[in-house]
């Protein structure tokens, strides 16, 4: 088989122009399946943001919330009820807040603002500049330096700004792990400095942060949070939940899903025609090789040895192609968001053999057909 692998190599890089369209057609296939949905997977990654930072490990929230920005304020006695509960080591409250921001420069920049416990800091960034205490200060803020940044004018340790009439102070610069979706920056500070200086409704809790005293205690921390009328999950729960709102919930998901399966549909057809294309014009060399003494099933290993050369030849340069734009969007453009992940390549991978197998299931059933008589005869 080795011999009539060689003869099929030929023959397929022999007819370079072919060749060169069998490639293109599927690397533009995967380089749209790869980038659509690594887009779609930096949404979600950003829409958990403020989950995937905090780091809590079960988040206590009433039952219709859906995305950490709809949080609903719940009363003061949910915290006192989840604390007395059994399996739980320690639960802290945290604010969760839109406010507008007045710069030195006279413009206003909606700001993500949340208020850690006093008490923990539980869910504290980890800093670039400043100390950790001076949060504590009258009207101290800490700014995380993401992709949103610059929206605050960059600001530095000592720069002020108004929250609600009310003067703020910039005490420290943070790093987080994922920066925010809808493109407005964060500001930390503790959750009495936000009760202080936000505009609140009756109740003021957005969360309960709950760390219990082992995994093995979540089950029964989750029944008895469920027994007064609220909902605990886990940090990795909240973020599938996330995900689930913006993918079958909001249009984000099906236009995705949509353009995707179109670049798929694309890079199937031209691909699918091309190989065919390539096979009629071949058909003399295959029926030779019938006429020598090749049986059905030798062809039939040639046709598939040729269209997985050339899908995967495809599927390395879409992947590449897709990561140089990844990359370069990702240093050059601060809003960009893309993440590719091993589901996405995996789904790419599939995907291709698909297109592989449609297209040899062409090609074999002509090949097949093709009868040495009637070549010889032509």
């Amino acid at each position: 088989m080795l011999g009539m692998f060689k003869i099929a190599l030929k023959l397929l890089i022999n007819d370079r122009a072919k060749f060169a369209a069998l490639i293109v057609g599927i690397t533009f296939a995967i380089f749209l399946i790869v980038q659509l949905t690594s887009i779609f997977s930096g949404i979600l990654s950003k829409a958990s943001a403020n989950v995937i930072n905090i780091g809590a490990r079960v988040w206590v929230m009433d039952l219709s919330v859906n995305n950490p920005l709809n949080a609903i304020p719940m009363p003061d006695y949910v915290l006192d009820a989840v604390r007395s509960m059994d399996g739980v080591k320690y639960a802290v409250p945290l604010y969760s807040g839109v406010a507008l921001v007045r710069l030195k420069s006279g413009a206003y920049q909606p700001s993500t603002v949340l208020g850690l416990d006093d008490a923990s800091l539980l869910g504290r960034p980890d800093l670039i500049e400043g100390k950790i205490e001076d949060i504590y200060g009258e009207n101290a803020f800490i700014v995380v330096k993401d992709q949103e940044y610059q929206k605050l004018e960059e600001p530095g340790i000592g720069t002020t700004f108004e929250v609600n009439d009310h003067r703020g102070v910039i005490v420290g610069i943070a790093r987080v792990t994922t920066s925010g979706l809808f493109g407005i920056p964060t500001l930390y500070t503790t959750y009495n400095h936000a009760l202080q200086y936000l505009p609140n409704t009756r109740f003021t809790i957005a969360h309960v942060l709950v760390e219990p005293k082992s995994e093995a205690d979540i089950p029964e921390i989750k029944n008895q949070i469920e027994k007064i009328g609220y909902l605990g999950l886990t940090d990795q729960e909240f973020q599938k939940k996330i995900a689930d709102f913006y993918m079958y919930k909001t249009g984000a998901g099906v236009n995705i899903l949509m353009m995707t399966a179109i670049g798929f549909l694309v890079g199937l057809s031209i691909s699918g025609q091309t190989f065919y294309t390539f096979i009629l014009e071949n058909l003399d060399k295959f029926g030779a090789l019938k006429a020598i003494g090749a049986k059905n099933y030798e062809l039939v290993y040639m046709i598939l040895f040729q269209t997985c050369f050339a899908s995967f030849i495809g599927y390395g340069l879409g992947v590449g192609f897709s990561s140089l734009i990844i990359a370069a969007g990702k240093k050059y453009v601060p809003s960009y968001t893309a993440d590719i992940g091993y589901w996405n390549l995996g789904l790419a991978f599939f995907m291709v053999l698909v297109i592989a197998g449609v297209s040899s299931m062409l090609a074999v059933r002509k090949v097949i057909r093709v009868q040495p008589f009637d070549i010889l005869r032509g």
